[in-house]
């Protein structure tokens, strides 16, 4: 259904009452001024008409003055409720973005605070390890200086009860089934002299150690004692071939071990 414009319908009335008043009165004075023979009627007519046309001149201009005024105190109304609108629609969109800003605000702030708990987390775990590393390192050392110190502590009692000569201390340190191999090695390489020493190389004691240095890992003492000497000898044949039998089948061929 096509909508009615109130103030055009309006406005049109008002014109038509205007115009219609207009021509009323110019008829009046037209008729007045047209009645011949009659001029004490005339004379009194033409005022009349003339105050009657500049009456309804009058009326016609403030009715049009009126409808000037509702018009733009019309226009007014809709421009300030315009603006309410948007005034209104500004404020919502403000408080949502202040809204949304908030939002963001709240969770940047529980992101923080997660990944600082994670990496309290992650802190302790660390340290958690790096303790119980240490305390295995520090129980691991303890072992090694337990054991080194048993083992020097056997040594010590072995060096108190072993007795003899060089050969007598190897048959108490070198196993039965090794000893023969073992005791030609000792015999061409330096014919059982616990000081033995190669002009020519420098090669030391009853293993021909080179240098002889190498025996301080068997013992301080290993210049001159020849238990720690054969101990040295027995655990680098043991190393390096084997066995001491193993040691004396590569002399055998090479004239060296």
């Amino acid at each position: 259904m096509p909508s009615i414009n109130l103030r055009k319908i309006s406005l049109r009335k008002r014109g038509i009452a205007i115009a219609s008043s207009v021509a009323a009165v110019g008829l009046a004075a037209t008729v007045a001024v047209a009645v011949p023979g009659n001029s004490a009627s005339s004379s009194v007519a033409e005022p009349n008409a003339k105050a009657a046309v500049a009456s309804a001149s009058a009326q016609a201009q403030q009715e049009a003055a009126a409808a000037q005024q509702a018009a733009a105190n019309k226009a007014a109304a809709a421009k300030a409720a315009a603006a309410k609108a948007a005034a209104a629609k500004a404020a919502e969109q403000k408080a949502a973005a202040a809204k949304a800003a908030a939002a963001r605000a709240a969770a940047d702030k529980a992101a923080a605070a997660k990944a600082a708990e994670q990496k309290a987390a992650a802190d302790r775990a660390a340290a958690q390890k790096a303790a119980a590393d240490k305390a295995a390192a520090d129980k691991a050392a303890a072992d090694r200086a337990a054991a080194d110190a048993a083992a020097a502590a056997n040594r010590s009692q072995q060096r108190a009860t072993l007795s003899g000569s060089p050969q007598d201390i190897a048959a108490q340190i070198v196993p039965a089934d090794q000893l023969a191999s073992f005791d030609q090695i000792i015999s061409h390489e330096s014919g059982w002299d616990v000081t033995a020493t190669n002009p020519s190389s420098g090669a030391y004691g009853l293993a021909q150690a080179l240098p002889g240095s190498k025996m301080a890992s068997a013992g301080a003492d290993w210049q001159t004692n020849p238990a720690t000497q054969i101990r040295w000898a027995l655990d680098y044949m043991n190393s390096t071939y084997g066995s001491p039998n193993a040691a004396w089948a590569f002399w055998q061929q090479n004239s060296w071990y």
